[in-house]
């Protein structure tokens, strides 16, 4: 007979309930009120997993069952887990720092995947196939036929093993270590009833396919959860898998981020005079960009067209700019006859007329190439000085000496 029944009614569980019946109760009510799917009933989980810490303990639920939550919490200083009561673990949790709630639930899974920038301005869905381990459906995840579970003998169900030694006179040391025979489980099955389809691992790798939506205006490192989807475990609540988006070069456009970036060369001309190019957008549309006559595009001018960028995440009919870095491409030499010069320089903006001195110099301008250095001569760039007494010539960066 039992004192209190509380913490089995929060469960939903008989008094004589065994491991196993615990534990698939809490897993069933954990999905159900986990504040991540159901945030207005964090007073009810937290109820449910107090209970179940309390009964999966069989020093925890031995203490309950004699003597209620009372004698638990007039043991607590027993327990070694440095709380004074249960409610401090979950207090705990609920604070945001405990080892509960990593311990019960598993590991987050992330995969990348990549996408192009015309996905990212369209959307699309894709399918990604993963591996995952779920629980196996022939056992139910227990590992062999009901019943074949039974709670490992030497650890007591804890799944921790405890040694003492002795080191010295009067002196001993605990040394406490994963259980050997259970292998931290706390149970074990008899190889004569374990599940010939998963081995008694309880578990199975199983192929899962994901639609991945993509929605309009994500952006590179965006991640899209799923919630739950992750590795199945009988001990854990399953962790999320998570998709990174990893966006890939596009050879027209960069992105910056709600606005598109593109470079366009245009000819001297056309710079001059005004043009008009058609542009391929992401969605397969073009539109004619149109400049004025008698406006002049430099080189490096920037431009923008609103309302062509990027749409808005969660705001599609909304867009950034589609900016536009112009460089102007020059004619070749030559391109021109010599006695047409003049009349092309008559259309042209007067140039500024130098006036030459008698002192001054005329240098030519010759092409560069970037294949020599700064110095071009063969003494392989020493410098030669004069002096009044001798010629002499010394290696470029050594100091003069003086007596």
């Amino acid at each position: 007979m039992v004192k209190e029944t509380a913490y089995y009614d929060t469960l939903g569980v008989n008094p004589n309930a065994t491991h196993e019946e615990l534990k698939k109760a809490y897993r069933k009510l954990a999905l159900k009120y986990h504040p991540d799917k159901n945030p207005n009933e964090g007073e009810k989980f937290k109820q449910i997993s107090q209970a179940y810490e309390v009964l999966l303990d069989p020093k925890k639920r031995e203490l309950y069952d004699m003597g209620g939550e009372q004698a638990l919490k007039g043991g607590s200083s027993n327990s070694g887990n440095g709380f004074s009561s249960p409610m401090d673990i979950f207090d705990l949790f609920f604070n945001g720092g405990t080892r509960m709630h990593r311990e019960r639930r598993g590991k987050n899974a992330v995969h990348q995947l990549s996408v192009g920038l015309e996905e990212m301005y369209n959307g699309s869905t894709r399918k990604l196939a993963l591996q995952k381990n779920v629980l196996c459906a022939k056992c139910e995840g227990r590992g062999g036929r009901k019943g074949a579970v039974e709670r490992c003998v030497p650890c007591r169900g804890t799944g921790m093993y405890l040694q003492i030694q002795q080191i010295g006179l009067g002196m001993v040391q605990q040394i406490q270590s994963v259980c050997p025979e259970c292998h931290g489980h706390g149970e074990r099955i008899n190889p004569r009833h374990r599940c010939r389809y998963c081995n008694g691992r309880k578990i199975v790798r199983e192929k899962k396919i994901l639609e991945v939506h993509i929605s309009k205006g994500m952006k590179d490192g965006q991640k899209i959860t799923f919630y739950g989807e992750g590795d199945q475990d009988p001990d854990l609540e399953p962790g999320h898998i998570i998709i990174v988006l990893d966006q890939k070069e596009h050879p027209v456009f960069h992105r910056r981020e709600d606005d598109l970036v593109m470079k366009m060369e245009i000819e001297l001309v056309e710079a001059l005079c005004g043009f008009q190019r058609s542009i391929k957008t992401l969605d397969n549309r073009t539109i004619l960009i149109t400049s004025h006559q008698g406006e002049v595009i430099k080189e490096g001018d920037v431009k923008c067209i609103l309302n062509e960028g990027m749409p808005l995440y969660r705001d599609p009919f909304e867009k950034g700019r589609l900016i536009i870095q112009f460089s102007v491409k020059f004619p070749l030499a030559g391109f021109l006859p010599a006695h047409k010069l003049p009349q092309l320089e008559a259309l042209l903006p007067r140039r500024e007329r130098y006036v030459q001195s008698d002192d001054t110099e005329v240098v030519v301008l010759t092409e560069l190439d970037p294949a020599h250095g700064r110095y071009h001569s063969h003494y392989a760039g020493q410098v030669y000085m004069e002096d009044d007494d001798a010629d002499y010539h010394q290696p470029r960066g050594m100091p003069c000496q003086t007596s």
